[in-house]
């Protein structure tokens, strides 16, 4: 069976199966509805006071980026949208409270299932999670149940939330399996930095498996073997071992040059999505941030996020990382990330649509808010500025414009910032990439978004299973418009790197190292990986590769070489 990837790694043992049932509730009518409210606001007390337990417990064996997750639920706990619609239903209907939130609950989810962006469906995951430990604490549920156990596992459920993963007693946990979630849940986020092999989206494997059941997890191929015979046991004992081995050799990796064996060297940079990942990427000797995603601060709630709360996030990048680099890209809201508060309207073909640098050079003020807590963060440490998808030197011209405006006003409110702070742009279209030559005369740096320059040059919705097969970063016209850019970018003396999904393909690195790219920036688990490939390969054999690699006919002959 298959999954989606959330943590590598191998685990073998015994199927320990969670039920998810919600806990049962009846309608129930009740006469005395000021007793009745008093008891609901108990119920979050009581509940109020185990998830601030379970962020002190997060806080002290992950750190506070991690338990940041359960601070967000304390404030889900105070939401006045909550508190006036469970209290307004049991006064006007005089029910009982868990039925009166069951029911507001019910209605929530209902409107987060029809949102297509994964990163706010996954947080209806933290709403559930909130409310259902408040019906527990009405009910009188014990919900400490994880961590309870005893004996080696392999935790199978339908879905785990977050509060049920930072609860695992990590010492028996060996590995996790869920029919449901993502890579962007809480719980996955949680789950990766407990480094607990897990993978999720596997279909119906609650309804096959029994507890107690053999099971194996490959957590790096996002493989799941059930009731395994000996033979098959015995080959992942020893991919088990490899991959051990592989990274106490990786780790050892930690603070090495990221060079070839010629003495090529590249920057290996992290690629950020949340708070949570900055820490991890320092851990796993990151050289600075590559990409630093600002969606996550601007969704899971009704308004933008003010200059104060972005310049504290931003900040806190710059201070993690010191004198090291951190490219902080504005806001890439539109295509699959919708923002309800934004008043975007439904399109046709939201990728091809307003998106991106799109979306701020029309929403000046979001834009400019942003901006001036990026530029007083740089005063912090070594920030540099990226602006997404741009397509024409006009766009360029425009956001640099309005930055040039914002720096005037921070120079008369005498706000201290970066004045030379450097302004690169994402090359994630073939418009961009021909005309890179252009751009990059009024660029400091690029970054190709792979991920998307693949599906706007083979024209391939990366959503649409019925033609994923033609999404291949190998493709030979992708392949071509990397290298234009790699050119053009050196020939005006500017770095170029690459943030997608192929800046981390072991098989893919050796030709971008011939392509001579700059910088490499990936997701941090990636890193060490692709440190220890570029140690065993040397530059000149790797610029032999490029010529035969690009002039294939199809991406499966490119990727024979290159295997080869």
């Amino acid at each position: 069976m298959r999954g989606i990837q959330v943590s590598p790694g191998i685990a073998i043992g015994k199927a320990y199966l969670i039920g998810n049932k919600s806990p049962k509730v009846e309608r129930k009518q009740i006469d005395n509805i000021e007793a009745e409210i008093e008891r609901f606001h108990r119920a979050k007390a009581c509940c109020m006071e185990q998830i601030r337990s379970l962020c002190s417990r997060v806080t002290e064996e992950l750190g506070k980026n991690e338990a940041a997750i359960f601070e967000a639920h304390c404030l889900m706990l105070e939401d006045p949208e909550m508190i006036s619609n469970v209290e307004a239903k049991i006064k006007a209907e005089k029910v009982n409270a868990e039925f009166a939130l069951r029911e507001f609950t019910d209605n929530y989810l209902q409107a987060f299932a029809a949102i297509k962006d994964e990163y706010l469906r996954e947080r209806a995951a933290d709403v559930l999670d909130v409310t259902e430990q408040i019906i527990k604490c009405l009910l009188g549920f014990e919900t400490d149940r994880l961590a309870a156990l005893d004996k080696e596992v392999v935790i199978v459920a339908d879905e785990l939330k977050p509060s049920d993963v930072a609860r695992l007693n990590r010492e028996f946990i060996l590995g996790i399996i869920t029919e449901k979630g993502g890579k962007t849940s809480h719980a996955a986020i949680i789950a990766r930095s407990l480094e607990i092999p897990t993978i999720s989206g596997v279909s119906g494997i609650t309804s096959i498996l029994k507890g107690g059941e053999g099971i194996i997890i490959d957590g790096e191929m996002g493989i799941v073997v059930v009731s395994p015979d000996k033979k098959t046991v015995q080959e992942y004992l020893v991919k088990q071992k490899e991959f051990q081995s592989l990274r106490n050799e990786m780790l050892s990796l930690k603070n090495a040059k990221s060079q070839t064996t010629d003495g090529y060297t590249l920057e290996i940079m992290a690629n950020i999505s949340y708070s949570a990942d900055l820490q991890r990427a320092k851990s796993y000797g990151c050289e600075g941030v590559g990409l630093y995603r600002t969606e996550f601060l601007f969704m899971d709630r009704k308004q933008a996020p003010g200059e104060e709360e972005q310049f504290k996030a931003y900040q806190e990048a710059a201070l993690q990382f010191g004198d090291k680099p951190v490219i902080i890209r504005t806001l890439d809201i539109g295509g699959d990330k919708d923002v309800k508060y934004m008043g975007l309207i439904k399109e046709e073909n939201p990728f091809l649509g307003y998106r991106a640098i799109r979306l701020l050079l029309d929403q000046i003020e979001i834009f400019k808010i942003q901006l001036r807590a990026i530029l007083r963060a740089s005063a912090h440490g070594n920030i540099k500025l990226m602006f997404p998808m741009v397509t024409t030197v006009d766009e360029l011209r425009q956001a640099k414009l309005i930055l040039d405006n914002v720096k005037e006003e921070l120079k008369r409110e005498k706000v201290k910032f970066n004045d030379l702070i450097e302004v690169g742009i994402m090359i994630e279209t073939p418009a961009a990439a021909i005309i890179s030559d252009k751009l990059a005369k009024e660029a400091d740096f690029f970054s190709i978004g792979t991920n998307d320059l693949v599906q706007y040059t083979v024209a391939v919705d990366r959503g649409n299973q019925r033609v994923s097969y033609l999404y291949d970063y190998y493709d030979p016209a992708v392949l071509r418009l990397i290298k234009l850019v790699i050119e053009n970018g050196h020939q005006e003396g500017i770095k170029v790197g690459i943030c997608g999904e192929a800046a981390a393909d072991p098989k893919l690195v050796p030709l971008l190292v011939g392509m001579e790219i700059d910088e490499l920036s990936m997701d941090p688990f990636s890193v060490l990986k692709v440190k220890s490939v570029l140690g065993k390969v040397s530059k000149e054999e790797t610029k032999k590769l490029v010529k035969r690699a690009i002039n294939q006919s199809t991406a499966e002959e490119t990727k024979q070489i290159l295997e080869n």
